[in-house]
């Protein structure tokens, strides 16, 4: 009788305990808010939420652009764009590669500095490394202005930068990790992959981490700190030794950046692995990315920004800079890019390109057409 008696209490008590577990993941309404977040972020952008006035252009510019690094996929989005714009305009505009260094980069802008250009734009490159020679620009009467160089987008006074054009890191890195709670149904396991040299990657992979944290059963297992520059010789050793590491535990791969995959996605596929891990990036957007994504291959999502919308838009701050007038304060939403809406919003060209009208709405405020 005992026997039995302890028996039925046994079984009662994993009853309750499974009643508990299911109450608890139900009662999760984080899960439930990431749902809907993710539903809002993948619908099409149609209509232009940006600025409709501002100065007429300011003629005969010269703009020198100083990339992170040319092997950089974001970049070289926001560079095409930005020639476009400055085509349009009719000012000219020179590349130089920093190439993925903080050293290429000094040299780099201390080349640009000894030009005298009218501006000088800092391409991803993080501008604490630089403080002397960028005060030595503006003493110069050199318009600085960036892209991704700071986390937040906005004028930035403590290195004079008049607008550093970028959607919302947070929001951005947020997003992604909510998608691996949606796409887990609020039971990721992840691996954060970033790069420290650039604090906004470091951000993004924090903010990241604590997305995932506040979902009761996901979990963090590995947070990683390797050199976007040595993604080629880093990522392949890399990926096997977490496969081996987590075997059917590494579920889902963040990451502040589609490079990373550009060399994880071999690797998997030399070992044979199923969909899993789904591996999810808070940026940029790449060509690459984009055919992972349509092929559904090694690549679930993308937290893709605008890119040549914001190459039109840093020639558009430059000329509000030039005119003597603030800022436009524009901040592009961010836009999650997954198979099922992989062909819209540019995405046939393999990058996420908004058809909401920004070009024409650019050269009707520059009054060109």
């Amino acid at each position: 009788m005992k026997k039995n008696i302890s028996h039925t209490l046994t079984a009662l008590s994993a009853l309750i305990a499974m009643s508990f577990s299911s109450a608890s993941l139900a009662a999760d309404p984080f899960v439930e808010e990431a749902k809907q977040q993710v539903a809002a972020a993948t619908a099409k952008k149609e209509n232009w939420d940006g600025p409709t006035t501002g100065p007429k252009l300011q003629a005969d510019k010269k703009v020198i652009f100083i990339a992170s690094d040319m092997k950089n996929g974001g970049v070289l989005g926001v560079i095409d764009g930005m020639k476009e714009a400055a085509s349009v305009a009719g000012w000219k505009l020179d590349v130089l590669d920093g190439a993925g260094t903080v050293n290429n980069q000094l040299a780099a802008l201390n080349q640009a500095i000894a030009k005298k250009p009218d501006a000088i734009v800092i391409g991803g490159w993080n501008p604490n490394v630089a403080k002397i020679p960028l005060k030595k620009a503006v003493q110069n009467n050199i318009t600085l202005v960036a892209w991704h160089a700071t986390p937040q987008p906005g004028p930035d006074e403590k290195y004079n930068i008049f607008y550093n054009v970028t959607s919302d890191s947070d929001e951005i890195a947020r997003l992604s990790a909510l998608q691996a709670i949606v796409k887990s149904e609020g039971k990721a396991q992840v691996v954060i992959l970033t790069d420290s040299l650039y604090e906004i990657a470091l951000r993004k992979a924090n903010v990241m981490k604590d997305t995932i944290e506040k979902c009761q059963e996901c979990k963090v297992l590995e947070f990683i700190d390797t050199p976007l520059a040595d993604t080629s010789s880093r990522m392949p050793s890399l990926t096997f030794s977490l496969l081996q590491k987590y075997g059917d535990n590494l579920q889902y791969t963040l990451a502040i950046n589609d490079l990373y995959f550009d060399f994880m996605a071999p690797s998997l596929r030399s070992a044979n692995k199923g969909e899993m891990p789904y591996n999810i990036s808070a940026g940029d957007g790449s060509v690459t990315a984009y055919q992972r994504i349509r092929n559904q291959d090694k690549q679930f999502a993308t937290v893709p920004e605008p890119l040549n919308l914001h190459g039109w838009q840093l020639v558009d701050e430059l000329n509000r800079a030039f005119a003597k007038e603030q800022p436009s304060g524009y901040v592009t939403p961010v836009h999650l890019v997954i198979k099922e809406n992989v062909a819209f919003d540019g995405g046939d060209k393999n990058l996420y390109d908004p058809q909401n009208g920004y070009k024409e709405a650019y050269k009707t405020i520059w009054g060109v057409q």
